[in-house]
């Protein structure tokens, strides 16, 4: 029976699908850290406060890329290019979502409506990382090579979650509410089918190493697809409604000490 418990455990099992999944793993989180550094070096002087909560983000980001860097080396195994069709980040940025790595590069200051858009766009992506985390610390919380792995990570990305709630629930008061609204639905929309091309385009290579017969490759595909079909119709809801989390100040004490996960 086809399970995501058993095809994360094949995934596992596989030096080859292993160091395949930490490096697109570790690459996106790399990426995050990058983005929200900038981010953070760019923010206008009006909202110069939340300068340190997205330094955080960043450093986050940046632990969670040398927790997957450590897992790899723990085998002894080194990373691997990460194909193009699988790397989410880029092809969110290629969709138009999220703030432009050009104008991140630049020195010219951020505006408020590029953190709205920051913002908005993080809550869209955290509520997707969130989520598969809690869906990997579920099966896996408890496992001896990742699970500790897991659940600081997992801890991480609800706390990631909490702070883009809190923080747009506060510019939603000061009256962008209406630009948020707009944001949020267009960022869950794209996000939803970059989600669906990078999971089949996964699978594909995941299905190539460990040899999946053409079936049980049909039926993942269908089912992702099927996963993208709810997600259109009605299921995109879930990432773009703000409620103020149990969690509050999430991200303004100080960064767990990353002698990791080990």
């Amino acid at each position: 029976m086809l399970s995501a418990r058993s095809l994360f455990q094949e995934i596992l099992d596989n030096d080859d699908s292993y160091r395949l999944f930490c490096s697109i793993a570790a690459s996106g989180e790399s990426q995050g850290g990058w983005e929200n550094g900038r981010i953070a070096a760019l923010v206008p002087p009006a909202m110069a406060d939340l300068a340190p909560k997205i330094t955080r983000h960043g450093a986050d980001e940046d632990k969670h890329g040398r927790i997957f860097h450590q897992l790899m080396r723990k085998r002894g195994l080194d990373p691997v290019p990460v194909p193009p069709e699988t790397d989410y980040t880029m092809l969110l940025e290629r969709a138009g979502i999220g703030l432009a790595h050009s104008k991140l590069r630049a020195e010219e200051r951020l505006t408020e409506q590029d953190i709205v858009v920051y913002l908005a766009h993080s809550r869209v992506t955290e509520q997707r990382a969130a989520d598969q985390m809690v869906m990997l610390r579920t099966h896996f919380g408890d496992h001896p090579e990742v699970g500790r792995a897991i659940r600081m990570i997992s801890n991480d990305e609800d706390n990631h979650l909490a702070y883009c709630h809190e923080e747009l629930l506060r510019l939603n008061r000061e009256g962008h509410g209406r630009t948020i609204a707009r944001i949020l639905r267009e960022s869950a929309l794209a996000e939803i089918a970059v989600y669906r091309d990078v999971s089949l385009a996964v699978m594909e290579h995941m299905g190539r190493i460990l040899q999946w017969p053409a079936a049980k490759s049909a039926v993942l595909a269908a089912g992702i697809r099927g996963v993208y079909g709810y997600e259109r119709l009605a299921g995109w809801h879930r990432a773009v409604g703000l409620r103020m989390p149990e969690r509050r100040n999430a991200l303004g004490g100080p960064l767990a000490a990353a002698a990791e996960y080990a």
